[in-house]
């Protein structure tokens, strides 16, 4: 880890120091460096979370709490040799972020690593590693939530990240744009160097904006920071197809001694007005038939393929000030099949948010409150939550 850090140093000073001109910056835009010839350009960008979490136990009326590093990320992009040929790297560096409990538990660092070419007016070819174009909050970056972090849909049923290859276009009629993304990818996550286990994975996304585009990319952040002037709205469907995979939650969770293929749609919209915004998802997952609904994780126990459907919906308005009051309600129905090996539960989750932006996303705080009802016939598990979060970042 150290050795990364030398690294990166070592290669912000070389820029700096071979730069011709420094574009400046402000909160926000990173710092942007471009050398003389203009062959390439880069644009670092740093931010961390940091976060307070408390849970409070209804039945047995114990409260338990943490603080911690949420996030903790390092992202570079611009372009190489041509404007048309364009690079995004992020890492991230916290154990939270890693999903690890200790140093020990291994490296997880890359979360995206991926080139994109313009090959023509309004395609591009996208190489590498990166989100897949799943549903709309997870594609939405974690600095730009409009909670303090994304719903409990997202964290059950997201296709996250893949290592491939995704064609992209747009097409404008009138007022209205139309976008088509399509993917293959390995189907296995990201950062896995084992040789691929089972099928490819495919996954196709349209959507349509019929009042046109947002400003500054507004379907793609939380919040009508913008204050569009005049309705906007988009609607995406996204179908992902993994074959014969070999994960739990097809792209992420636990590895299984099987192979299954997991089917996964997702419907979302999100619309916004003079500081009003609203967004909505609802997926439904399925293992397809004839294939196995289970395994055994690397520990021996039985774990089944994740599956089920779930709906989210939120909604805030952001005065004037730059305070914003936001509701959220999440609805998780994951399948028998889950239930029965107790890997999760039906819940219900009813949340306010409250957010101060200081400087748009890149400087704030944020609160959630939420009430989680589980649906189980077991000890009953519901529970208050309450999170704290600032982001720094430039």
């Amino acid at each position: 880890m150290k050795l990364i850090y030398i690294t990166l140093a070592l290669a912000a000073c070389a820029v700096m120091a071979q730069a011709q001109s420094f574009d400046g910056s402000k909160v926000g835009k990173g710092l942007r460096f471009m050398p003389k010839d203009s062959s390439f350009s880069i644009q670092w960008n740093t931010r961390f979370q940091n976060l307070y979490e408390g849970k409070y136990n209804i039945e047995s009326e114990e409260w338990n709490d943490k603080f911690l590093i949420r996030r903790f990320r390092l992202k570079f992009k611009g372009y190489a040799f041509d404007p048309k040929l364009e690079y995004k790297i992020e890492l991230a560096i916290s154990n939270r972020d890693q999903k690890n409990s200790s140093p020990e538990d291994g490296s997880n660092i890359v979360l995206d690593a991926v080139v994109k070419y313009k090959f023509h007016k309004n395609w591009q070819l996208w190489v590498g590693q990166t989100k897949l174009p799943g549903n709309r909050e997870r594609v939405i970056s974690s600095k730009d939530l409009q909670f303090v972090d994304r719903s409990n849909l997202n964290s059950k049923f997201t296709i996250d990240r893949g290592k491939g290859l995704q064609l992209r276009h747009e097409y404008s009629a009138g007022s209205m744009v139309l976008r088509e993304i399509v993917a293959i990818t390995m189907g296995d996550g990201r950062n896995d160097i084992d040789a691929n286990s089972g099928g490819y994975n495919y996954t196709a996304r349209g959507e349509i904006l019929p009042f046109g585009k947002f400003t500054n990319k507004g379907d793609y952040f939380g919040s009508d920071l913008a204050r569009e002037a005049s309705p906007k709205l988009s609607i995406g469907v996204t179908y992902d197809y993994n074959q014969d995979a070999s994960n739990s939650g097809g792209q992420i969770g636990k590895a299984l001694d099987t192979n299954s293929t997991v089917a996964n749609i997702v419907i979302d919209a999100m619309f916004k007005m003079n500081g009003f915004s609203f967004m909505g998802e609802y997926v439904d997952k399925w293992v397809k038939s004839g294939d196995a609904t289970s395994g055994l994780n690397s520990s021996g126990d039985q774990q089944a393929f994740y599956t089920g459907n779930a709906l989210n919906l939120q909604a805030g308005y952001l005065f004037k000030n730059n305070y914003e009051v936001a509701g959220r309600f999440t609805s998780t129905s994951p399948e028998n099949t889950v239930k029965a090996l107790g890997d999760d539960f039906d819940n219900n989750r009813y949340s306010i948010g409250f957010s101060k932006y200081i400087s748009g996303h890149t400087v704030k705080v944020q609160s959630t409150i939420s009430y989680v009802d589980y649906e189980t016939i077991a000890d009953s598990k519901d529970e208050y939550q309450f999170l704290m979060q600032m982001e720094i970042g430039f």
